[in-house]
């Protein structure tokens, strides 16, 4: 079975999501779809995709045209415009998939593959959390699946926006704290996982690149920093970079992305900073990079196969997308 994906929105996450759907076996872009005809769009239009517009001025027709031309869709506009698009997909019988700027509602289902992928197969629709939400689930839902996760408490430095629209706004010279204690980062991952015992605080910081995560977390057992650092390099989207091989920040992580070949120097994986993993008297602490442009986009690729029920199980769907993502290679 090929799967029609269409991708509504192609922004910072759309033309991720577009491009790697492309790069599945299993999957066909049937095109992509904006309000504005813009530079952006104009990529895609150079790259042979179908181009459908709100106006329904596109070469190939209207967003409508496209969400009935689909298996599936996946939006990928701003914060509070997906929640209303969802009326039309649900009009047409159209499966969809929403990003983390919207509330759990509007699905029904949050997702991460390791822990939700299950429980969204042959659903109608589902929710792909947030950047940071997805880091949380993936380090910290390992550890709790491994049995040694009692409770996490992390501060985020939370990039001030992303790197193409810099130049519009943004802050500079100061730090801005979320005034909220948790930020909604914990209680969102546990849409995903309810066991999770984790609380968040956020501040935003002057930089583009990414996120940085400081956590400490209790543990069961005493277990040894070798004991944590085997399940966490266990899981397939958790890396480790090494400060002493000079990753010590999140720059120099991009710029290996980049060597690499990694599209736009995407990082997919949570980055943990080898030398800052500690355990002590039952205690970890670790800091980790998000990428948030690009963290998200394994975890949409396999949230399409769960919701068609083309692949039953997580773990092969997720080996399917590393390998189209070369995500291994990191």
């Amino acid at each position: 079975m090929t799967i029609r994906v269409g991708v509504n929105g192609y922004g910072v996450i759309g033309k991720r999501v577009a491009d790697a759907v492309k790069l599945q076996t299993d999957m066909e872009l049937i095109g992509v779809g904006d309000v504005a005809d813009d530079w952006r769009i104009g990529v895609a239009r150079a790259q042979g995709v179908p181009i459908y517009l709100a106006s329904g001025d596109g070469s190939a027709g209207s967003l409508e045209d496209m969400a009935r031309a689909a298996d599936l869709v996946i939006d990928c506009t701003p914060k509070g415009v997906a929640a209303k698009n969802t009326a039309l997909y649900r009009q047409l019988g159209v499966k969809f998939i929403v990003q983390g700027g919207e509330k759990h509602g509007v699905a029904g289902h949050s997702f991460v593959a390791d822990v939700s992928y299950a429980s969204a197969l042959d659903r109608h629709s589902t929710r792909v959390v947030s950047c940071n939400t997805t880091s949380i689930v993936r380090v910290f839902g390992a550890l709790r699946r491994a049995g040694l996760l009692r409770r996490a408490r992390g501060t985020l430095l939370r990039r001030a926006l992303d790197p193409w629209e810099s130049h519009l706004g943004g802050i500079m010279n100061t730090l801005v704290p979320e005034a909220h204690v948790p930020s909604h980062q914990g209680p969102d991952a546990r849409t995903v996982d309810p066991a999770l015992d984790v609380v968040t605080m956020a501040v935003k910081v002057p930089e583009t690149l990414g996120h940085m995560h400081f956590w400490s977390a209790d543990l069961n057992g005493a277990p040894t920093r070798e004991q944590v650092r085997d399940v966490l390099s266990a899981s397939p989207r958790i890396a480790f970079v090494r400060e002493g091989d000079g990753l010590g920040a999140i720059n120099a992580v991009k710029e290996r992305m980049l060597d690499l070949g990694r599209p736009r120097g995407d990082l997919y994986e949570v980055a943990i900073l080898e030398e800052a993993l500690t355990v002590e008297n039952g205690e970890l602490f670790c800091t980790y990079m998000v990428d948030n442009q690009a963290i998200v986009i394994p975890e949409t690729i396999d949230a399409i196969r769960a919701l068609m029920g083309g692949e039953p199980d997580a773990a092969a769907s997720m080996a399917k997308t590393n390998r189209a993502l070369a995500i291994a290679a990191a």
